[in-house]
């Protein structure tokens, strides 16, 4: 979808399907080595030996690969921005091999009282593999905007 949209194109029950995102080994670590320096997200080997029971993204490396399946799947054409998190779990690993894939969907729009040319978007949005395994569960809140008149 290359079109930008605006409030005035959003509805309540409105889903939008990213592309996917194909994840290998090397992809985990280096983030793990940056960002999230430990055995389960470093160490294959040692990786087995721990509460994952093999080589797990961190669920922060499966947070940022959604936000950039989020901005190219929802167009928003003033970007996305966040209006607050009510939700983020991760009720399994993401693992080497696995393709990511974000679905979403408008469950509220909260018009702004005081500025009546945006509103807060509520989205529930699921990081699933190519399996179809939630990886990550996410509702976050958008601020959007109205079409310029």
């Amino acid at each position: 979808m290359s079109e930008k949209l605006y409030l005035d194109d959003l509805y309540v029950g409105q889903k939008f399907v990213s592309e996917g995102y194909p994840l290998d080994e090397a992809q985990i670590i280096a983030y793990a080595r940056q960002f999230d320096p430990q055995v389960f997200h470093l160490d294959p080997e040692a990786a087995k030996h721990t509460f994952f029971q093999g080589l797990a993204a961190s669920g922060w490396h499966t947070a940022s690969i959604s936000m950039l399946l989020v901005t190219q799947s929802i167009p928003l054409a003033d970007g996305v921005i966040g209006g607050g998190m009510e939700e983020l779990a991760w009720p399994q690993p993401t693992r080497p091999g696995d393709v990511l894939q974000v679905e979403s969907e408008i469950v509220e729009i909260i018009p702004s009282q005081s500025k009546p040319n945006r509103a807060l978007v509520r989205v529930l949005s699921h990081t699933r593999n190519q399996r179809g395994e939630v990886l990550q569960r996410f509702r976050p809140k958008m601020v959007c905007f109205k079409r310029p008149a």
